[in-house]
Formats: C-alpha cells, structure tokens, sequence
C-alpha cells in the first residue's frame, strides 16, 4: 500500500495546471522566458556567449522571484507593496486619533447654540 502524505492545512495547498506548477508560476516563468530568449540571442553575437547567459539571468531573476517566493501566504508583489506603502506612502507618524462621542456631542450643542443665538438676535428690535 502506497504512503501519500497529507497536509493538515488545506488552505496552503494549490491548484497544479503543468508540469506540476500553478498557473501563477507558469505565467511567470513564461514572461521572463519570453523577455530572456530574446535577450540572449540578441546580445549572443555582440557580447560573447557567457556574457549574453549572464544578462539573460539577470534580467529573468526578478520574474522568477515573483513566481516562487511567499511570506506568510503573501506573493512577492504584495510584500513590496506593503513596503513601499510603509516607507514611501504613509506618514512615518501616526497620531492616535479617536472619535470622541462626548466631543461631537459638544460641538453640536456649540453649534446649536450659536445658530440659536443668530435666530433670536434678529427677532429683536435693532434699536434697543
């Protein structure tokens, strides 16, 4: 009899499509085939074999990052999302603000008591 292991969380197992590979590794391993080929045999002839494999990796590295590397169930463009909106984006300081009823309540009643006040002035003879 056959021993196949099964996770206890099935949220963390994914769809297979191909050569056992989601579909979001397949699209990302296809950009970066589609830009490295190229790229390869365009700079094979001018630059040298080695050289024109180098820049080939180089510029497929990044599309394999994003196809493989998770943190925490997050892919790679989330966590560099979440770092630029954290460095670049939001304020450094963050002041704790609360939404005090008792301070509306008190606005309100300021508020009312001046548009009361207006009402009332006007009511009054302007000579006395």
């Amino acid at each position: 009899m056959a021993y196949v292991p099964v996770p206890k969380d099935l949220t963390k197992v994914k769809t297979k499509v191909m050569f056992n590979l989601t579909k979001r590794q397949l699209v990302c391993f296809g950009g970066g085939a589609l830009i490295g080929v190229p790229l390869f045999f365009l700079l094979r002839e001018p630059a040298g074999s080695s050289v024109a494999a180098m820049c080939m990796m180089l510029v497929m590295l990044p599309f394999f990052m994003l196809a493989m590397y998770e943190k925490h169930g997050q892919p790679l463009e989330k966590i560099i999302s979440n770092i630029i909106k954290v460095a670049v984006i939001r304020p450094k300081q963050r002041p704790y603000k609360t939404n005090n009823f008792y301070a509306v309540l008190e606005r309100q009643e300021k508020l009312d008591k001046e548009v009361y006040d207006i009402v009332h002035s006007k009511e009054k003879p302007a000579g006395r």
